[in-house]
């Protein structure tokens, strides 16, 4: 049985050849909360892990909300929820990101490794769709740009090719009356797994109608999916639109049964949990 390999490398450009060079299975390690954990059950058997955290800039929150925020992959969700110029412009997905494990995890899990490791269920990733988050990727052809939900690609897989990693997030900036929120629903109080995950963003006019919406499930389909806002846009979100938008969720969803949650309670939760979500989302909108 091969042996594990660990390397730290401390540029962008040593990461991406170690991880395009590697002959055998390879993990890059962001965070580490849920690789480590998959590692002790026996799961995954990497010859190589990358860990990431040493390349100067792959932790940390830099912008604001007139400009947009850029977050290193690695930047733990600890950081995110003690950044006030964050949580102010983007509360919906600091929420996402401190729903990930308990207090002493947070001080490890990352954004980048909520994403690639490509859980239908991953609270952060609903509400970063929600937001239009993008991220960079760098690879042996260099850097690009992608949007989130282009990443996930099944229950384990992403769109990463051999070599590529993300290095950072990109959150746009606030333009106008827009605002976030993001809801889950887990049999236990704390520390669980998302039965339902639900992202939301909208725009408001002066008048509080709805210019502009974005809407993410997750936890209800093999990947994360997006509900069509043109249930809700156009509207001051009314019952009608309510349930226009409790409809659409419903109909977006293709959950599997588990112990956690049957597939009719699956769909019915997604539609009551766009609906609060976006409610609350539309509140906060209405205060800025």
């Amino acid at each position: 049985m091969p042996s594990l390999t660990y390397v730290a490398p401390t540029t962008v450009s040593d990461a991406v050849k170690i991880l395009a060079d590697a002959s055998g299975p390879t993990r890059v390690m962001s965070g580490g909360t849920d690789l480590l954990v998959q590692l002790r059950a026996g799961r995954l058997k990497p010859e190589l892990i990358v860990d990431t955290k040493k390349i100067p800039g792959i932790m940390g929150i830099s912008g604001s909300a007139a400009d947009g925020f850029t977050i290193g992959a690695a930047t733990s969700g600890a950081v995110l929820g003690e950044h006030e110029a964050l949580k102010a412009a983007y509360p919906g997905v600091v929420e996402a990101a401190n729903l990930i494990g308990s207090t002493q995890v947070q001080g490890r899990a990352s954004l980048a490794g909520n994403l690639c490791n490509a859980s239908p269920a991953a609270d952060s990733v609903p509400a970063l769709i929600a937001v239009g988050a993008t991220v960079d990727i760098a690879g042996p052809g260099g850097t690009r740009t992608a949007a989130v939900e282009s990443i996930v690609t099944g229950p384990g897989r992403t769109s990463l090719a051999k070599g590529e990693f993300v290095t950072a997030f990109h959150l746009p900036a606030i333009k106008g009356r827009t605002a976030d929120a993001y809801l889950r629903f887990i049999p236990r109080t704390e520390m669980d797994i998302a039965v339902v995950g639900c992202g939301v963003s909208v725009t408001l006019d002066a008048s509080g109608t709805i210019t502009a919406a974005k809407i993410s499930l997750g936890a209800v389909a093999p990947t994360q999916v997006q509900v069509d806002p043109a249930c809700i846009v156009g509207s001051k979100l009314d019952e009608a639109a309510l349930a226009r938008l409790d409809a659409a969720a419903r109909a977006m969803c293709n959950p599997i049964d588990d112990k956690r949650g049957t597939i009719d309670f699956r769909v019915k939760v997604s539609g009551v949990l766009a609906r609060r979500a976006a409610a609350i989302a539309v509140e906060r909108a209405g205060g800025r």
